[in-house]
């Protein structure tokens, strides 16, 4: 395919939907329960440092991918979500990004920076070659095409998406991935040094484990991967949305990503007869296993676009 322009702001149910059910706008805007959600995770976790300080080794990463993990891998889509400005609102654009390095402080290593730095490429650039950095370069599609292989890949999911962007399109390191990281290993050091190395393993080993081969992570699979023909983006309306804030609610996020996670099922029943039809996902668990042992799904089953870099003022 040759160049293209290919500014997505919104899916391609947008239009539609928005033209025949103006009330969707309404649902734009900032979420004011979000903010108190993530404190009191972010509060969890401090807790749960404390009480893992002493904890057998065996016990800490059992507690680490059973618990930790699962809010840490939760802080990660808060932290997406405030990437949109739903914290705090548009107009508060830099109290979204100090609030998402609070958010990211369980997280254990420095992340929601540099997130929102690539994220918005992902929406602007949708598959785009080079541009969006959620696709799989062409060596992961070349070597993880088994089943074992694709476990493997699925295992070290995030040490893909942490290397992926400095391979495939590098860019200069800002202020707020400064302060991010300086933030960051602050904190680490602080509880280091309140109750030792334990709560740290707890939070980084949790965060690594949960990213990787865990049922929540079928997210990552489910979202963009093209299981049939046709069709690059996919919502799953299943439990796991309590969560993960609503990140299933995925075709919807991107016809309005300005919409917070909280209110998308709304965005779904006010426009139903947009969404009902579309193929979906039952189970992010199911997702996983077929990735791993259908032959026709791998790091390669993705829609991949030869962009045009948009200018700014676009």
């Amino acid at each position: 395919m040759g160049p293209v322009s290919c500014i997505l702001h919104f899916g391609p149910n947008f239009p539609g939907a928005w033209a025949k059910y103006p009330t969707i706008k309404s649902l734009m805007g900032p979420d004011p329960h979000l903010k108190w959600v993530v404190a009191g995770m972010v509060f969890t976790q401090l807790l749960a440092c404390y009480l893992v300080r002493n904890l057998a080794w065996k016990w800490l990463f059992f507690w680490a991918y059973a618990f930790g993990g699962c809010i840490n891998h939760s802080m990660t889509l808060a932290i997406h979500d405030i990437s949109h400005n739903v914290a705090f609102g548009n107009k508060q654009a830099r109290w979204n990004r100090w609030f998402a390095i609070f958010a990211n402080l369980p997280v254990g290593l420095p992340y929601s920076a540099s997130f929102k730095k690539y994220h918005i490429d992902h929406h602007r650039y949708l598959g785009g070659h080079y541009l969006d950095v959620d696709i799989p370069t062409d060596f992961e599609g070349w070597l993880f095409c088994t089943p074992l292989r694709k476990l493997v890949w699925l295992t070290l999911q995030p040490l893909f998406y942490a290397l992926r962007p400095l391979c495939v399109n590098p860019k200069a390191i800002t202020e707020m991935e400064i302060f991010n990281a300086l933030i960051q290993f602050s904190f680490d050091l602080l509880v280091f040094y309140l109750w030792g190395l334990k709560p740290i393993i707890y939070m980084i080993s949790g965060t690594l484990l949960c990213m990787g081969l865990h049922p929540i992570s079928g997210h990552f699979i489910a979202e963009h991967y093209m299981f049939l023909k046709g069709y690059e983006t996919y919502s799953y309306y299943g439990p796991l949305n309590c969560i993960t804030f609503n990140v299933g609610y995925h075709m919807e996020h991107h016809d309005f990503p300005s919409i917070p996670g909280s209110k998308l099922p709304m965005v779904k029943k006010i426009a139903a007869e947009y969404y009902d039809t579309l193929p979906q996902h039952q189970s992010w668990v199911r997702v996983l296993l077929d990735f791993i042992f259908d032959d026709t799904i791998g790091p390669y089953s993705r829609v991949k676009r030869i962009c045009k870099l948009a200018s700014e003022s676009q």
